[in-house]
C-alpha cells in the first residue's frame, strides 16, 4: 500500500469530536425587558482544554404566553456561559454560535434560524479544566415583542465539532 491509501490509513481523524445535540421541548423563561432575555442549558462541555473548531444550529422557537407578540422577532446566540443582561456582548456569551437574527415569527413559532459560527470563532482554546461550563443558550426576544415575562419551547440540533486537547 503506497500513497494517499497508506496516509489515510495513518490518518488520526478520530481526535476530532463531532457532537450532535437534539433539542426537544427545551424552555428558555424570558424576562420582560428592553429587550427580553433569557438562557437555558443545552448541554454540559467535556472537561480539559477544548480546541473549538465551529458550530451549526438549526433552531425553532415557539410560544403561547400572552405577553409575546403573534409575530415576535429576536436573535439568539449560544455560548459558554449564561447571558446575565439585555445584550449578547458579554465575553462568553456568544463564543460558539454569535449572535443570529430570528426573522419574524408566524402565529408565535419561529422559522427555522439557522446559526453558524464564524471564523473568527474557530481555533478559539476553551479552557474547561475545572468541568464547570456549558453549552447555553442565550435569547433576547425584541422590546416592541414582549410585555411581560414568558416561556419559549425550542426545538431543533445544534452540531460542534472540537478537539480536546488534554486536562491539568
Amino acid at each position: 500500500m503506497k500513497g494517499l491509501p497508506r496516509s489515510l490509513a495513518r490518518a488520526q481523524l478520530s481526535s476530532i469530536m463531532n457532537t450532535s445535540i437534539r433539542v426537544k421541548d427545551l424552555t428558555v423563561s424570558v424576562a420582560d425587558g428592553a429587550p427580553g432575555f433569557g438562557t437555558a442549558v443545552l448541554a454540559g462541555l467535556p472537561q480539559g482544554n477544548i480546541l473549538y473548531l465551529g458550530a451549526v444550529s438549526y433552531l425553532q422557537f415557539t410560544t403561547a404566553d400572552a405577553d409575546i407578540t403573534a409575530t415576535f422577532d429576536g436573535d439568539y446566540a449560544i455560548g459558554t456561559i449564561p447571558t446575565a443582561n439585555n445584550s449578547l456582548a458579554d465575553a462568553g456569551d456568544a463564543d460558539i454560535v454569535p449572535s443570529t437574527a430570528f426573522g419574524a415569527a408566524t402565529a408565535k413559532v419561529s422559522p427555522v434560524i439557522r446559526g453558524a459560527s464564524t471564523d473568527a470563532l474557530g481555533g478559539l482554546i476553551i479552557d474547561n479544566t475545572a468541568g464547570t461550563l456549558e453549552l447555553n443558550l442565550n435569547v433576547l426576544i425584541d422590546d416592541a415583542a414582549i410585555s411581560g415575562a414568558a416561556d419559549f419551547t425550542v426545538q431543533g440540533s445544534v452540531h460542534i465539532a472540537y478537539v480536546l486537547l488534554g486536562d491539568d
